[in-house]
């Protein structure tokens, strides 16, 4: 029988829960005296681990792309640090990617003039030949009539690399504009800029070969590039922020993909276009590594009273490689271990089983927590609640119940015990919806487990940290992510003490999705567990019909 929360006790914490959400003024410290939830937060303000577990895994190991070495060597340092703290930790393989090693990367203008720009290649890319310089002419993506006509054109390619994204016409964010020019300027700007992008968009879309923006939206194109033997594809992903780019994936095999810089890119464009006979050299080193098994990391406190029901921490340790991965998701990531290091030391014979998720494959389509999830049917049966965090580095904002009614109530009790001055600013969304993908709880949430997502505020990571190249150790705030880890240290412990077990019944009205269908629970999926064949070259398109006689 489900046992069901008194309605007072719920009122009551919806009552907190709200009125922080609405900024009321709340008293400092704690509703209730529990020496454990003190000692976290103790632990926590006077001997956080934070900096050096950040400045260790960003600045010396580094970025963790899915299947590289980086990622193996991370993850063995993810196992001697909890094996140090006393807790049990192992690597779980879910399957096999394409491998890939990262190595220097050096582009340079040679002519008309000398300059050094500001660049790499892509994640997966096929390094320069024998990883030495190719120096070769720089030319754009023609305006063709249709892809008969850029078949006819692509013999000029060959041996030269293409410029193959749009040109901003400033780099100038937009928010700088708004502040300095006139109104009239600043929306002439944004007109003229509209209406280019969209004729670039159309310049793709008459080649035949692109099915949307950016990298992969292009990737046929670049096949049949590397194809018609062109040096390279130079691509520029703007995050349109100061000096900030998207780093992305590759999709070729032989023919280096680079992303440059917004301010460079636009330089070769212009050089290109006005036929002034840019000339480029690049040395890209890599190394394709084949199919290799890939891991997830996974740690364990077992429960005394309750071992086969279970309390997770989870947060994605993949990264891409552009920047060094701290906001994403480096900072979930010391979050969780920072809250296991206090449980062990506070409360060390849990209730349930405690465990804790480093997934691999996350941008790949969750792929590592997705084969956990369906490599461990007993701990999705048995899990009482999982913490998700995966959004940068701010203070934790914002909840949901995932679109579990009942399950608010558990949230609400939890949340009424932990110290205002952590929950002040939590908004929560009763019942929310489950979330079909994104971030790693979804992989629960669709199968069924109650997982909730630790929101945290914004601190432009969109713009300037999310996939990009300046996501590094200088743009976290270790104030906000002490407060993190201290929530999530004391959501744990009060999730595995509970009496109650957290409902699993889930909502049943949706609303419309964007295409006017019916919402419903997304559908709960298995990984992928190998690596998708790269898209093949797309063929020739067959020569127009002759006219009939």
């Amino acid at each position: 029988m489900r046992r069901v929360l008194p309605a007072t006790v719920f009122l009551a914490a919806l009552a907190t829960i709200t009125a922080a959400a609405q900024g009321f003024p709340q008293p400092s410290g704690f509703a209730v005296e529990d020496p454990v939830l003190r000692r976290i937060w103790a632990i926590e303000t006077d001997s956080s681990r934070l900096p050096r577990l950040a400045q260790v895994l960003f600045d010396s190991l580094g970025p963790r792309l899915t299947a590289s070495p980086g990622m193996a060597a991370a993850q063995n340092w993810l196992l001697a640090t909890y094996t140090g703290w006393g807790i049990t930790a192992r690597k779980e393989q879910y399957g096999t990617w394409r491998g890939w090693r990262r190595g220097k990367s050096h582009i340079d203008l040679v002519a008309p003039r000398a300059r050094t720009l500001e660049g790499t290649m892509l994640a997966w890319s096929p390094p320069t030949p024998k990883g030495r310089a190719v120096r070769a002419p720089l030319i754009a993506l023609p305006d063709v009539a249709d892809s008969n006509a850029l078949v006819a054109w692509l013999p000029q390619a060959r041996g030269k690399f293409v410029l193959v994204s749009f040109a901003q016409p400033t780099c100038r964010p937009d928010d700088s504009w708004e502040k300095w020019a006139t109104q009239a300027t600043g929306d002439s700007l944004k007109a003229r800029r509209t209406a280019a992008q969209q004729a670039w968009q159309q310049r793709l879309q008459r080649t035949g070969y692109a099915t949307g923006a950016g990298v992969a939206g292009v990737s046929g194109l670049t096949r049949r590039l590397e194809a018609a033997g062109a040096a390279g594809i130079v691509g520029s992903f703007w995050s349109q922020g100061w000096g900030v780019q998207k780093i992305f994936a590759a999709f070729t095999d032989r023919a280096p993909v680079l992303d440059i810089a917004c301010e460079d890119y636009g330089l070769l464009y212009r050089l290109a276009e006005n036929k002034q006979g840019p000339i480029i050299e690049v040395t890209a080193e890599s190394q394709a590594l084949g199919e290799v098994p890939v891991f997830n990391v996974v740690g364990e406190m077992k429960g005394t009273q309750l071992p086969n029901e279970y309390v997770m921490l989870s947060a994605h340790f993949y990264s891409w490689d552009g920047g060094s991965g701290a906001t994403d998701n480096g900072t979930g990531t010391i979050m969780i271990m920072e809250a296991m290091r206090i449980l062990k030391q506070v409360y060390p014979n849990p209730r349930r089983t405690i465990l804790v998720g480093h997934w691999s494959g996350e941008e790949q389509g969750l792929n590592g927590s997705r084969g956990y999830v369906h490599d461990h049917p007993d701990v999705v049966t048995g899990l009482q609640a999982l913490f998700n965090q995966d959004n940068g580095t701010g203070r934790v904002e914002s909840m949901s119940a995932s679109g579990f009614p009942d399950a608010a109530a558990s949230l609400g009790r939890y949340l009424a015990r932990v110290p205002a001055d952590i929950t002040r600013n939590i908004k929560f969304g009763f019942p929310g919806n489950p979330s079909g993908g994104g971030t790693d709880h979804a992989s629960f949430v669709s199968c069924g487990a109650p997982g909730f997502g630790l929101g945290s505020g914004d601190w432009d990571y969109g713009r300037y940290t999310w996939h990009t190249n300046r996501d590094t150790y200088d743009k976290i705030s270790f104030d906000d992510v002490e407060n993190n880890a201290a929530l999530a240290a004391m959501l744990v412990y009060l999730a595995s003490e509970d009496t109650v077990r957290m409902s699993r019944e889930k909502r049943t009205v949706f609303a419309l999705t964007p295409s006017g269908q019916p919402g419903a629970w997304p559908e709960c999926r298995d990984a992928q567990r190998t690596t998708p064949p790269l898209v093949q070259a797309p063929p020739p398109p067959p020569p127009p019909a002759a006219p009939r006689p």
